[in-house]
């Protein structure tokens, strides 16, 4: 009964206007930094290192704010895609276009960044994508994703061997496949390569599969405007990736890394990057 009524609210938080639900979801961000000692010492060390590095502004609560944000703009644009498709300023289209009319289908990657949902149904009004995705282990969270995500065009696989299949499939057809890159792949499918000077385990499918045939590999961000003016949705093609592994794996962390200083207050801080998988080796520093 509390699951059904978790989804009854969260469906109707989702009809909300947009900027109704930025705020809510920042109120919910602050409240889990507030609330919980273990998501404030992910986040904020995670955060910070990263703004101190690189000498930018230091904004630790607008980051907390918009960690909730980035749930809320999911749901919003799962619930309303059209309406979301129409607040999305796309640039470096052209880009995009050269890529795909290359005719060896093309690898989309889109960290967890500001409205970074709406990316693929931007693809889908132009060709067929297949998404991979990791299924999460709560069935009605998954089942609220599932069908939040559902969209034409769109075709959703999971991280395994038969999602893999499927992605190799898209690109002979032509076709666009998506890879959320900054994910901690499950043991074994990754090499430690650094991120934002630590070491990472990273996975090196996107260079397998996009150098199986030549195939563009595109970086794209969604920075959030202000509160209820949607999002800039950019694209920037990548050198061809390594052959090598580690290499490929290292140039990938590289390439993310340059998406999440677009706006790091919008990134997913309070995802631990860092962690060390069951299954996988031990990190090069221990």
């Amino acid at each position: 009964m509390r699951k059904f009524l978790l989804k009854i609210a969260l469906n109707t938080i989702a009809m909300l206007p947009l900027a109704v639900v930025q705020v809510f979801g920042a109120i919910l961000g602050l409240l889990a930094y507030v609330g919980s000692k273990q998501y404030r010492t992910l986040f904020r060390p995670q955060y910070e290192a990263v703004v101190n590095e690189h000498k930018l502004p230091l904004k630790p609560w607008e980051a907390v704010r918009a960690s909730g944000m980035l749930f809320s703009d999911s749901l919003w644009i799962w619930r309303n895609p059209q309406k979301a498709l129409k607040l999305v300023e796309v640039q470096n289209w052209d880009l995009v276009e050269a890529a795909i009319q290359e005719g060896h289908g093309l690898v989309m990657l889109t960290p967890h960044l500001g409205g970074f949902e709406i990316i693929p149904r931007v693809l889908a009004q132009h060709f067929p994508a297949t998404i991979l995705y990791r299924p999460s282990r709560q069935e009605w969270l998954n089942e609220v994703v599932e069908n939040g995500r559902a969209y034409p065009n769109m075709h959703f696989v999971p991280t395994n061997l038969h999602g893999v299949r499927e992605m190799t499939r898209a690109l002979t057809r032509g076709e666009a496949i998506g890879i959320l890159p900054d994910q901690v792949p499950s043991g074994g499918e990754g090499v430690w390569v650094p991120f934002f000077g630590r070491p990472a385990y990273t996975t090196p499918l996107p260079a397998r599969l996009a150098n199986r045939n030549n195939t563009p590999v595109v970086m794209f961000t969604a920075k959030r405007k202000a509160i209820g003016q949607g999002w800039l949705m950019q694209a920037t093609r990548l050198a061809r990736l390594s052959e090598d592994a580690n290499v490929a794996a290292a140039e990938l962390n590289t390439a993310i890394e340059n998406a999440v200083l677009v706006a790091p207050e919008q990134f997913i801080w309070s995802y631990n990057r860092y962690k060390h998988p069951a299954g996988a080796e031990l990190p090069p520093s221990a």
